[in-house]
């Protein structure tokens, strides 16, 4: 992505953190045509051989897999906070309008999982993340109808090979930040969200 020297997040706990919130991401690879293919789906982000991996799935309808296992390179892009930033916080009237917002993109190799009971013990750990107690309704549910629920899905392991993360906080204007992060503070969940982050980088004092 177009990543500003003054935007780029230097740590890299702050890219994972928001993966975590923010997990409903857009897995994005090209179809056999060469145009893009985008799905959009929860993913669960851990850790294997010390590398950084997210696991997720799709329906077995959707084409989706068979472009990841003709062509395993993709790309995740996870959306964080985003709003409107009035001109208002500047001191001085020649100012413009623009958004703020938090964005990781991924790029990722792509491996089918295919045996049902790795399938299961992937989707366990998505089930962990949203709603642990329905595990115990899941195990419940009799091993046929397990089967045929695992058998409609493909689940996969993508393994990150680079990733970037952009916070557009207006930086690099210093001059903005207390009234900024003042008007974030009392508005929408989202803006709630990027006031907080302005604290976490030490843009402004709690």
């Amino acid at each position: 992505m177009y990543l500003p020297p003054q935007f780029k997040a230097k740590d890299e706990a702050h890219a994972l953190a928001l993966m975590r919130a923010h997990p409903f991401a857009s897995l994005i690879s090209v179809d056999d045509d060469g145009f893009p293919a985008v799905t959009h789906i929860p993913l669960h982000l851990t850790q294997a051989n010390g590398q950084h991996v997210l696991l997720g799935h799709c329906a077995k309808a959707n084409p989706h897999w068979r472009y990841l296992q003709s062509r395993p390179q993709a790309l995740v892009t996870f959306m964080g906070p985003q709003a409107y930033m009035s001109p208002k916080v500047y001191p001085d009237l020649t100012r413009v309008p623009t958004w703020s917002y938090l964005a990781v993109h991924a790029k990722v190799d792509a491996t089918l999982v295919k045996e049902p009971a790795a399938k299961d013990r992937l989707l366990k750990q998505l089930i962990g993340d949203h709603e642990p107690p329905y595990a115990a309704q899941w195990r419940g549910l009799g091993e046929d109808y397990q089967h045929k629920m695992l058998n409609g899905i493909v689940a996969f392991e993508l393994r990150i090979t680079e990733m970037q993360c952009k916070f557009k906080l207006n930086q690099h204007r210093p001059e903005s930040h207390a009234a900024m992060h003042a008007a974030y503070a009392q508005g929408t969940p989202d803006e709630q969200a990027l006031a907080e982050w302005m604290v976490k980088l030490g843009m402004v004092q709690p």
